[in-house]
Protein backbone atom coordinates (compact mmCIF):
# COMPACT_ATOMS: atom_id res chain seq x y z
CA UNK A 1 0.00 0.00 0.00
CA UNK A 2 2.58 2.56 -0.92
CA UNK A 3 1.49 5.97 -0.43
CA UNK A 4 -1.36 5.16 0.85
CA UNK A 5 -2.33 4.91 4.69
CA UNK A 6 -1.26 2.27 6.72
CA UNK A 7 -4.97 -0.25 7.69
CA UNK A 8 -5.09 -0.48 11.05
CA UNK A 9 -3.93 -3.94 11.12
CA UNK A 10 -0.30 -2.67 9.72
CA UNK A 11 -0.40 -0.43 11.90
CA UNK A 12 -0.62 -2.85 14.64
CA UNK A 13 1.87 -5.25 13.35
CA UNK A 14 4.08 -2.34 13.00
CA UNK A 15 3.82 -1.58 16.35
CA UNK A 16 4.59 -4.82 17.54
CA UNK A 17 7.64 -4.69 15.60
CA UNK A 18 8.75 -1.93 17.20
CA UNK A 19 7.83 -3.22 20.77
CA UNK A 20 9.66 -6.27 20.22
CA UNK A 21 12.76 -4.07 18.74
CA UNK A 22 12.59 -2.17 22.07
CA UNK A 23 12.31 -5.77 24.18
CA UNK A 24 15.51 -7.05 22.49
CA UNK A 25 17.42 -3.42 23.36
CA UNK A 26 16.22 -3.52 26.61
CA UNK A 27 17.37 -6.88 27.07
CA UNK A 28 20.62 -6.48 25.39
CA UNK A 29 21.26 -3.05 27.54
CA UNK A 30 20.53 -5.22 30.74
CA UNK A 31 23.05 -7.60 29.64
CA UNK A 32 26.05 -5.05 28.45
CA UNK A 33 25.31 -3.30 31.95
CA UNK A 34 25.83 -6.32 33.84
CA UNK A 35 29.01 -7.32 31.92
CA UNK A 36 30.51 -4.25 32.74
CA UNK A 37 29.95 -4.27 36.32
CA UNK A 38 31.27 -8.05 36.43
CA UNK A 39 34.15 -5.85 34.55
CA UNK A 40 34.38 -3.29 37.32
CA UNK A 41 34.50 -6.10 40.23
CA UNK A 42 37.38 -8.33 38.88
CA UNK A 43 39.67 -5.05 37.84
CA UNK A 44 39.45 -3.77 41.80
CA UNK A 45 40.03 -7.64 42.40
CA UNK A 46 43.28 -6.99 40.67
CA UNK A 47 43.88 -3.43 42.25
CA UNK A 48 43.63 -5.30 45.87
CA UNK A 49 46.27 -8.03 44.91
CA UNK A 50 48.63 -5.35 43.02
CA UNK A 51 48.51 -3.13 45.84
CA UNK A 52 49.58 -5.71 48.39
CA UNK A 53 52.61 -6.77 45.56
CA UNK A 54 53.72 -3.09 45.43
CA UNK A 55 53.67 -2.79 48.92
CA UNK A 56 55.32 -5.94 49.66
CA UNK A 57 57.96 -4.15 46.87
CA UNK A 58 58.98 -1.04 48.88
CA UNK A 59 58.82 -2.42 52.21
CA UNK A 60 61.79 -4.89 50.90
CA UNK A 61 63.26 -1.66 49.31
CA UNK A 62 63.24 -0.16 52.19
CA UNK A 63 64.94 -3.13 53.94
CA UNK A 64 67.50 -2.95 51.22
CA UNK A 65 68.01 0.94 51.88
CA UNK A 66 68.41 0.25 55.69
CA UNK A 67 70.89 -2.15 54.91
CA UNK A 68 73.17 0.06 51.91
CA UNK A 69 72.31 3.32 51.36
CA UNK A 70 74.69 4.41 48.78
CA UNK A 71 73.62 1.15 46.58
CA UNK A 72 69.39 1.31 47.59
CA UNK A 73 68.96 5.49 49.26
CA UNK A 74 68.08 6.66 46.49
CA UNK A 75 66.50 4.00 44.63
CA UNK A 76 64.23 3.74 47.50
CA UNK A 77 63.47 7.65 47.78
CA UNK A 78 62.56 7.70 43.88
CA UNK A 79 60.11 4.80 44.70
CA UNK A 80 57.88 6.53 47.73
CA UNK A 81 57.88 9.98 45.62
CA UNK A 82 56.16 7.75 42.61
CA UNK A 83 54.14 5.78 45.59
CA UNK A 84 52.40 8.95 46.95
CA UNK A 85 51.73 10.59 43.49
CA UNK A 86 49.95 7.23 42.43
CA UNK A 87 48.34 6.98 45.76
CA UNK A 88 47.34 10.64 45.94
CA UNK A 89 45.72 10.41 42.26
CA UNK A 90 44.54 6.65 42.80
CA UNK A 91 42.38 7.88 46.19
CA UNK A 92 41.14 11.08 43.80
CA UNK A 93 39.23 8.40 41.50
CA UNK A 94 37.86 6.39 44.17
CA UNK A 95 36.31 9.43 46.04
CA UNK A 96 34.59 10.07 42.22
CA UNK A 97 33.70 6.40 42.59
CA UNK A 98 31.63 6.92 45.83
CA UNK A 99 29.84 9.64 44.67
CA UNK A 100 28.92 7.99 41.72
CA UNK A 101 27.35 5.06 43.36
CA UNK A 102 26.28 7.37 46.59
CA UNK A 103 22.75 7.18 45.98
CA UNK A 104 22.15 3.78 44.69
CA UNK A 105 20.31 1.16 47.57
CA UNK A 106 22.65 -1.60 46.00
CA UNK A 107 26.22 -0.39 44.26
CA UNK A 108 26.47 -3.89 42.80
CA UNK A 109 23.06 -3.48 41.14
CA UNK A 110 24.53 -3.03 37.93
CA UNK A 111 21.44 -3.04 35.60
CA UNK A 112 19.79 0.32 37.28
CA UNK A 113 23.29 2.48 36.40
CA UNK A 114 21.97 3.15 32.75
CA UNK A 115 21.91 6.80 33.22
CA UNK A 116 25.07 9.00 32.48
CA UNK A 117 23.60 12.33 34.32
CA UNK A 118 26.14 11.84 36.72
CA UNK A 119 29.53 12.60 35.34
CA UNK A 120 27.18 14.90 32.39
CA UNK A 121 26.34 16.91 34.79
CA UNK A 122 29.68 17.16 36.98
CA UNK A 123 32.22 17.41 34.24
CA UNK A 124 30.51 19.51 31.44
CA UNK A 125 28.39 22.83 30.50
CA UNK A 126 27.20 22.89 27.51
CA UNK A 127 30.03 22.78 25.40
CA UNK A 128 32.47 23.86 27.89
CA UNK A 129 34.08 22.21 31.08
CA UNK A 130 32.97 22.41 34.51
CA UNK A 131 35.95 23.09 37.16
CA UNK A 132 35.35 19.70 37.85
CA UNK A 133 35.81 18.26 34.67
CA UNK A 134 39.08 20.55 34.14
CA UNK A 135 40.65 19.35 37.11
CA UNK A 136 39.99 15.73 36.07
CA UNK A 137 41.72 16.97 33.01
CA UNK A 138 44.51 18.15 34.78
CA UNK A 139 45.04 15.01 36.83
CA UNK A 140 45.52 12.92 34.34
CA UNK A 141 48.14 14.90 32.56
CA UNK A 142 49.72 15.80 35.61
CA UNK A 143 50.13 12.46 36.73
CA UNK A 144 51.64 11.19 33.80
CA UNK A 145 53.97 13.71 33.71
CA UNK A 146 55.29 13.75 37.40
CA UNK A 147 55.81 10.24 36.86
CA UNK A 148 57.50 10.31 33.78
CA UNK A 149 59.74 13.36 34.82
CA UNK A 150 60.81 10.96 37.67
CA UNK A 151 62.20 8.44 35.60
CA UNK A 152 63.29 10.02 32.52
CA UNK A 153 66.73 11.03 35.01
CA UNK A 154 67.18 7.42 34.93
CA UNK A 155 69.22 4.99 32.54
CA UNK A 156 67.29 2.11 30.43
CA UNK A 157 63.65 3.52 31.54
CA UNK A 158 62.91 4.81 27.92
CA UNK A 159 59.97 1.77 27.43
CA UNK A 160 58.24 2.33 31.11
CA UNK A 161 58.15 6.54 30.24
CA UNK A 162 56.82 5.41 26.61
CA UNK A 163 54.16 2.86 28.59
CA UNK A 164 52.96 5.86 30.97
CA UNK A 165 52.55 8.03 28.23
CA UNK A 166 50.50 6.03 26.54
CA UNK A 167 48.62 4.83 29.34
CA UNK A 168 47.68 8.71 30.35
CA UNK A 169 47.25 10.08 27.00
CA UNK A 170 44.91 12.81 26.81
CA UNK A 171 44.16 13.12 22.75
CA UNK A 172 46.38 15.34 20.43
CA UNK A 173 48.15 18.37 20.97
CA UNK A 174 44.96 20.21 21.01
CA UNK A 175 43.00 17.40 23.05
CA UNK A 176 41.47 15.97 20.49
CA UNK A 177 40.03 12.41 19.61
CA UNK A 178 39.73 11.39 16.30
CA UNK A 179 35.86 9.93 15.80
CA UNK A 180 35.51 7.04 13.75
CA UNK A 181 33.22 9.59 11.00
CA UNK A 182 36.88 10.98 11.00
CA UNK A 183 35.62 13.91 13.41
CA UNK A 184 37.55 15.29 15.96
CA UNK A 185 36.34 15.85 19.71
CA UNK A 186 37.89 17.02 22.98
CA UNK A 187 38.98 13.82 25.01
CA UNK A 188 37.28 14.36 27.80
CA UNK A 189 33.51 14.21 25.76
CA UNK A 190 34.54 11.57 23.99
CA UNK A 191 35.26 9.22 26.83
CA UNK A 192 33.22 10.36 29.63
CA UNK A 193 29.75 12.12 28.34
CA UNK A 194 26.57 10.45 27.38
CA UNK A 195 28.07 7.46 28.51
CA UNK A 196 25.48 4.69 31.12
CA UNK A 197 27.25 5.38 34.54
CA UNK A 198 28.71 1.65 35.26
CA UNK A 199 30.70 2.01 31.94
CA UNK A 200 32.12 5.37 33.07
CA UNK A 201 32.62 3.37 36.72
CA UNK A 202 34.37 1.08 34.93
CA UNK A 203 36.55 3.24 33.26
CA UNK A 204 37.82 4.93 36.15
CA UNK A 205 38.29 1.30 37.91
CA UNK A 206 40.47 1.46 35.03
CA UNK A 207 42.18 4.14 35.48
CA UNK A 208 43.26 2.91 38.88
CA UNK A 209 44.53 -0.75 37.17
CA UNK A 210 46.65 1.57 34.91
CA UNK A 211 47.82 3.64 37.93
CA UNK A 212 49.19 0.67 40.13
CA UNK A 213 50.61 -1.69 36.61
CA UNK A 214 52.45 2.28 36.32
CA UNK A 215 53.71 1.77 39.89
CA UNK A 216 54.73 -1.36 39.58
CA UNK A 217 56.04 -1.00 36.00
CA UNK A 218 58.09 1.67 37.42
CA UNK A 219 59.86 0.20 40.73
CA UNK A 220 60.73 -3.27 38.55
CA UNK A 221 62.49 -1.23 36.06
CA UNK A 222 63.95 1.03 38.89
CA UNK A 223 65.87 -1.84 40.49
CA UNK A 224 66.42 -3.99 37.21
CA UNK A 225 68.57 -0.70 36.43
CA UNK A 226 70.13 -1.32 39.37
CA UNK A 227 70.24 -5.11 39.12
CA UNK A 228 72.49 -4.45 35.62
CA UNK A 229 74.47 -1.87 37.34
CA UNK A 230 75.28 -4.63 39.94
CA UNK A 231 76.27 -7.09 37.15
CA UNK A 232 78.06 -4.63 34.93
CA UNK A 233 81.68 -5.90 34.34
CA UNK A 234 82.88 -2.26 34.30
CA UNK A 235 82.32 -2.90 38.05
CA UNK A 236 84.15 -5.72 38.24
CA UNK A 237 88.03 -6.07 38.53
CA UNK A 238 90.86 -9.23 38.15
CA UNK A 239 91.96 -10.21 41.52
CA UNK A 240 95.32 -12.77 41.70
CA UNK A 241 94.17 -15.73 44.51
CA UNK A 242 97.50 -17.90 44.99
CA UNK A 243 97.99 -20.72 47.17
CA UNK A 244 100.98 -18.66 48.82
CA UNK A 245 102.53 -15.47 48.46
CA UNK A 246 106.47 -16.53 46.93
CA UNK A 247 107.34 -19.35 44.77
CA UNK A 248 110.69 -20.51 44.11
CA UNK A 249 112.75 -21.22 40.77
CA UNK A 250 111.70 -24.55 39.45
CA UNK A 251 107.89 -24.81 41.01
CA UNK A 252 105.03 -24.92 39.69
CA UNK A 253 102.87 -21.64 40.07
CA UNK A 254 99.37 -22.35 41.80
CA UNK A 255 96.91 -19.16 41.22
CA UNK A 256 93.85 -17.98 40.18
CA UNK A 257 92.79 -14.82 38.58
CA UNK A 258 89.08 -13.69 39.41
CA UNK A 259 86.50 -11.22 39.05
CA UNK A 260 85.96 -8.80 42.38
CA UNK A 261 83.44 -5.87 42.74
CA UNK A 262 85.12 -2.48 43.26
CA UNK A 263 82.32 -0.48 43.16
CA UNK A 264 81.26 1.95 46.39
CA UNK A 265 78.16 0.92 46.77
CA UNK A 266 79.52 -2.77 48.10
CA UNK A 267 79.86 -1.67 51.28
CA UNK A 268 79.81 -4.05 54.29
CA UNK A 269 78.04 -2.90 56.66
CA UNK A 270 80.59 -4.47 59.82
CA UNK A 271 84.16 -5.15 59.48
CA UNK A 272 85.46 -7.48 62.35
CA UNK A 273 89.48 -7.95 61.43
CA UNK A 274 92.27 -8.94 63.33
CA UNK A 275 96.12 -8.49 62.89
CA UNK A 276 97.91 -10.87 64.66
CA UNK A 277 95.13 -10.78 67.10
CA UNK A 278 95.15 -7.07 67.14
CA UNK A 279 91.75 -6.07 66.36
CA UNK A 280 92.28 -3.23 63.40
CA UNK A 281 90.00 -0.01 63.82
CA UNK A 282 88.18 2.11 60.90
CA UNK A 283 89.93 5.14 59.65
CA UNK A 284 93.58 4.28 61.14
CA UNK A 285 94.06 0.62 60.18
CA UNK A 286 92.01 0.55 57.40
CA UNK A 287 89.43 2.74 55.00
CA UNK A 288 86.52 1.48 52.87
CA UNK A 289 86.68 2.54 49.26
CA UNK A 290 85.38 1.38 45.94
CA UNK A 291 84.04 -2.07 47.16
CA UNK A 292 87.47 -3.12 48.94
CA UNK A 293 88.60 -2.95 52.91
CA UNK A 294 91.96 -1.23 51.65
CA UNK A 295 94.48 -1.77 54.80
CA UNK A 296 96.53 0.83 56.00
CA UNK A 297 98.71 -1.02 58.50
CA UNK A 298 102.58 -1.43 58.82
CA UNK A 299 103.95 -4.42 57.09
CA UNK A 300 105.00 -5.46 60.90
CA UNK A 301 108.36 -7.51 62.18
CA UNK A 302 110.15 -10.15 59.71
CA UNK A 303 108.06 -12.92 59.76
CA UNK A 304 104.60 -14.22 59.07
CA UNK A 305 101.32 -12.01 59.87
CA UNK A 306 97.88 -13.11 59.18
CA UNK A 307 94.73 -10.94 59.05
CA UNK A 308 91.68 -12.76 59.76
CA UNK A 309 87.58 -12.24 60.77
CA UNK A 310 84.51 -11.46 59.33
CA UNK A 311 83.07 -8.80 56.29
CA UNK A 312 78.93 -8.59 57.56
CA UNK A 313 76.80 -7.53 54.61
CA UNK A 314 72.99 -7.21 55.67
CA UNK A 315 70.87 -8.66 53.27
CA UNK A 316 67.03 -8.34 53.06
CA UNK A 317 67.32 -8.23 57.19
CA UNK A 318 69.46 -11.04 57.55
CA UNK A 319 73.01 -11.00 59.03
CA UNK A 320 75.49 -12.49 56.48
CA UNK A 321 78.82 -13.17 57.23
CA UNK A 322 81.84 -13.22 54.64
CA UNK A 323 85.03 -15.12 56.57
CA UNK A 324 88.74 -13.16 55.88
CA UNK A 325 91.73 -15.80 56.63
CA UNK A 326 94.74 -14.43 54.54
CA UNK A 327 98.38 -14.51 55.60
CA UNK A 328 101.29 -12.25 54.47
CA UNK A 329 105.29 -12.45 54.93
CA UNK A 330 107.45 -9.70 55.72
CA UNK A 331 110.86 -10.04 55.21
CA UNK A 332 113.94 -7.74 55.99
CA UNK A 333 114.96 -4.93 53.95
CA UNK A 334 118.14 -5.73 52.13
CA UNK A 335 120.14 -2.16 52.67
CA UNK A 336 123.70 -3.53 50.98
CA UNK A 337 124.91 -5.85 48.33
CA UNK A 338 126.38 -9.72 49.95
CA UNK A 339 129.51 -10.13 48.94
CA UNK A 340 131.70 -12.82 49.93
CA UNK A 341 135.24 -14.01 49.60
CA UNK A 342 134.88 -17.94 49.29
CA UNK A 343 138.35 -18.74 50.91
CA UNK A 344 138.20 -16.41 53.39
CA UNK A 345 135.54 -18.16 55.91
CA UNK A 346 137.57 -17.34 58.80
CA UNK A 347 136.79 -17.21 62.78
CA UNK A 348 139.05 -16.10 65.27
CA UNK A 349 139.64 -17.76 68.59
CA UNK A 350 138.98 -15.30 71.84
CA UNK A 351 137.04 -12.70 69.98
CA UNK A 352 133.40 -12.51 69.59
CA UNK A 353 132.85 -13.01 65.81
CA UNK A 354 130.02 -10.78 64.63
CA UNK A 355 127.83 -12.64 61.86
CA UNK A 356 124.89 -12.27 59.45
CA UNK A 357 122.67 -15.58 58.65
CA UNK A 358 119.89 -15.41 56.49
CA UNK A 359 117.77 -17.21 53.33
CA UNK A 360 116.84 -15.43 50.84
CA UNK A 361 113.05 -15.28 50.83
CA UNK A 362 112.41 -16.58 54.42
CA UNK A 363 111.96 -14.52 57.31
CA UNK A 364 114.56 -14.18 59.98
CA UNK A 365 112.12 -15.00 62.40
CA UNK A 366 111.66 -18.41 60.56
CA UNK A 367 115.61 -19.04 60.59
CA UNK A 368 117.45 -21.04 62.52
CA UNK A 369 121.02 -21.22 62.68
CA UNK A 370 123.41 -23.63 65.30
CA UNK A 371 126.98 -24.15 65.49
CA UNK A 372 129.18 -24.44 68.84
CA UNK A 373 129.81 -21.16 70.13
CA UNK A 374 127.29 -19.59 68.12
CA UNK A 375 124.54 -17.30 69.47
CA UNK A 376 122.02 -15.13 68.27
CA UNK A 377 121.59 -11.78 69.17
CA UNK A 378 118.63 -10.10 67.32
CA UNK A 379 116.93 -10.75 63.41
CA UNK A 380 120.14 -12.19 61.38
CA UNK A 381 122.93 -11.05 63.55
CA UNK A 382 124.88 -13.29 65.86
CA UNK A 383 127.79 -13.66 67.71
CA UNK A 384 130.43 -16.80 67.23
CA UNK A 385 133.28 -17.37 69.92
CA UNK A 386 134.66 -20.31 68.72
CA UNK A 387 136.00 -23.10 71.04
CA UNK A 388 138.74 -25.73 70.23
CA UNK A 389 140.02 -27.02 67.01
CA UNK A 390 140.47 -25.80 63.28
CA UNK A 391 137.39 -25.77 61.84
CA UNK A 392 133.84 -25.25 63.08
CA UNK A 393 130.51 -25.54 60.89
CA UNK A 394 127.18 -23.76 61.19
CA UNK A 395 124.16 -24.89 60.12
CA UNK A 396 121.65 -22.36 58.46
CA UNK A 397 117.41 -23.92 58.03
CA UNK A 398 114.14 -22.54 57.87
CA UNK A 399 110.57 -23.30 56.19
CA UNK A 400 109.64 -21.88 52.90
CA UNK A 401 105.81 -20.71 52.77
CA UNK A 402 104.65 -24.07 51.57
CA UNK A 403 105.88 -25.64 54.50
CA UNK A 404 109.30 -27.24 53.15
CA UNK A 405 112.32 -27.12 54.89
CA UNK A 406 115.60 -25.39 53.31
CA UNK A 407 118.99 -25.67 54.96
CA UNK A 408 122.70 -25.57 54.34
CA UNK A 409 125.94 -25.49 55.82
CA UNK A 410 129.20 -23.86 56.13
CA UNK A 411 132.60 -24.64 57.26
CA UNK A 412 135.19 -21.93 58.61
CA UNK A 413 138.26 -22.14 59.31
CA UNK A 414 139.20 -21.29 63.07
CA UNK A 415 142.30 -19.38 63.24
CA UNK A 416 144.52 -17.76 66.42
CA UNK A 417 144.63 -14.31 67.32
CA UNK A 418 148.11 -13.21 65.41
CA UNK A 419 151.03 -12.06 67.56
CA UNK A 420 151.21 -9.00 69.21
CA UNK A 421 154.35 -6.26 68.96
CA UNK A 422 155.40 -4.03 71.62
CA UNK A 423 154.65 -0.63 71.70
CA UNK A 424 155.61 2.29 73.22
CA UNK A 425 154.21 5.80 72.66
CA UNK A 426 151.96 3.96 69.86
CA UNK A 427 154.97 3.20 68.01
CA UNK A 428 156.71 -0.60 67.43
CA UNK A 429 159.66 -2.59 66.83
CA UNK A 430 161.89 0.37 67.25
CA UNK A 431 162.22 4.20 68.29
CA UNK A 432 164.04 6.94 70.07
CA UNK A 433 163.71 9.24 72.93
CA UNK A 434 165.01 11.17 75.93
CA UNK A 435 165.89 9.36 78.93
CA UNK A 436 163.28 11.13 80.54
CA UNK A 437 160.60 10.18 78.36
CA UNK A 438 161.17 6.49 78.31
CA UNK A 439 161.12 6.82 82.48
CA UNK A 440 157.47 7.86 82.05
CA UNK A 441 156.20 6.07 79.24
CA UNK A 442 154.04 3.08 79.05
CA UNK A 443 154.44 0.38 78.20
CA UNK A 444 151.63 -1.75 76.07
CA UNK A 445 150.53 -4.24 73.48
CA UNK A 446 148.78 -3.63 69.89
CA UNK A 447 147.65 -6.27 67.26
CA UNK A 448 148.55 -4.39 63.60
CA UNK A 449 146.74 -4.88 60.90
CA UNK A 450 144.34 -6.99 62.68
CA UNK A 451 140.11 -6.44 61.68
CA UNK A 452 139.26 -6.39 65.40
CA UNK A 453 140.05 -3.93 67.75
CA UNK A 454 140.77 -5.83 70.99
CA UNK A 455 141.94 -3.65 74.14
CA UNK A 456 145.24 -5.15 75.32
CA UNK A 457 147.05 -4.48 78.79
CA UNK A 458 149.93 -5.60 79.67
CA UNK A 459 150.77 -6.97 83.51
CA UNK A 460 154.78 -7.13 83.30
CA UNK A 461 157.50 -7.28 81.24
CA UNK A 462 161.72 -7.36 81.28
CA UNK A 463 164.22 -4.54 80.62
CA UNK A 464 167.51 -4.61 79.37
CA UNK A 465 169.91 -1.49 79.76
CA UNK A 466 173.77 -2.75 77.99
CA UNK A 467 176.17 -3.71 80.67
CA UNK A 468 173.22 -3.72 83.19
CA UNK A 469 171.31 -6.88 84.80
CA UNK A 470 167.88 -7.62 83.25
CA UNK A 471 164.99 -6.55 85.01
CA UNK A 472 161.71 -7.47 85.71
CA UNK A 473 158.68 -5.34 86.09
CA UNK A 474 155.28 -5.66 86.99
CA UNK A 475 153.00 -3.32 85.60
CA UNK A 476 153.07 -1.49 82.31
CA UNK A 477 155.91 1.55 83.59
CA UNK A 478 159.29 1.37 84.79
CA UNK A 479 159.75 0.46 88.27
CA UNK A 480 162.26 2.14 90.66
CA UNK A 481 165.15 -0.88 89.50
CA UNK A 482 164.23 0.13 86.28
CA UNK A 483 164.74 3.29 86.59
CA UNK A 484 168.30 2.98 88.44
CA UNK A 485 169.54 0.99 85.48
CA UNK A 486 167.81 3.42 83.02
CA UNK A 487 170.51 5.83 84.77
CA UNK A 488 173.48 3.71 84.00
CA UNK A 489 172.43 3.59 80.28
CA UNK A 490 174.97 6.00 78.21
CA UNK A 491 173.65 8.29 75.15
CA UNK A 492 172.90 5.87 72.04
CA UNK A 493 172.59 2.61 74.08
CA UNK A 494 169.64 0.59 72.75
CA UNK A 495 167.52 -0.37 75.83
CA UNK A 496 165.17 -3.54 75.10
CA UNK A 497 161.82 -4.25 76.42
CA UNK A 498 161.08 -7.83 75.98
CA UNK A 499 159.00 -10.77 77.67
CA UNK A 500 156.36 -8.23 77.29
CA UNK A 501 153.46 -10.22 79.39
CA UNK A 502 149.55 -9.06 77.62
CA UNK A 503 146.19 -9.88 77.97
CA UNK A 504 142.76 -9.20 76.61
CA UNK A 505 140.83 -6.83 78.87
CA UNK A 506 137.38 -8.78 78.65
CA UNK A 507 138.96 -12.18 77.98
CA UNK A 508 141.53 -12.67 80.70
CA UNK A 509 141.76 -16.54 80.05
CA UNK A 510 142.80 -16.28 76.46
CA UNK A 511 146.48 -17.14 75.62
CA UNK A 512 147.72 -14.35 73.82
CA UNK A 513 151.11 -15.52 71.45
CA UNK A 514 154.21 -14.32 72.59
CA UNK A 515 154.63 -10.12 72.03
CA UNK A 516 157.44 -9.44 70.00
CA UNK A 517 159.92 -6.67 72.22
CA UNK A 518 160.38 -2.94 71.34
CA UNK A 519 163.94 -1.16 71.04
CA UNK A 520 164.36 2.49 72.46
CA UNK A 521 167.45 4.32 71.34
CA UNK A 522 168.56 7.32 73.91
CA UNK A 523 168.85 11.02 72.55
CA UNK A 524 170.52 11.68 75.68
Amino acid sequence: MAGGKLSPRQKMINLMYLIFIAMLALNMSKEVLAAFGLMNEKLEASNAKTTEGNLAFLSGLETKAGENAEKFGGLYQDAKKIKEISAEYYNYLEGLKTQMTEGLEDPKDYVVMDKSEFLDQKFFQGDNLKPEGQEFLDRVGNYRDAVAGILKSKKGMEDVVASVNARFETGDENGKVEKRDGTKQDWLNYNYEGFPMVASLTKLTQLQADIKATENDALQAMLQGQLSSEVSMTNYTTLLEQDKSAFYSGESFAGSIVLGRKDASTRPNEVNLTLDGRKLQEGKDFVIEDGKVRLTVGAGNPGDHQIEGTLVFMQDGERTEVPVKQTFATITKPNAALIAADKMNVVYRGVANPMSISIPGIPDNAVTASAPGLDRRSGSKYIMNPGKGRTVTITASGKLPDGQTVSSKSEFRIKDIPRPSGAIRGETGSAKMPRKNLEISTIGAMLEDFDFDLNLAVGGFKFKVPGQPTVSVKGNKLDGRAKSALKRARRGDAVQIFDIQAYITNNKSYKLKKVSPVVIELTN
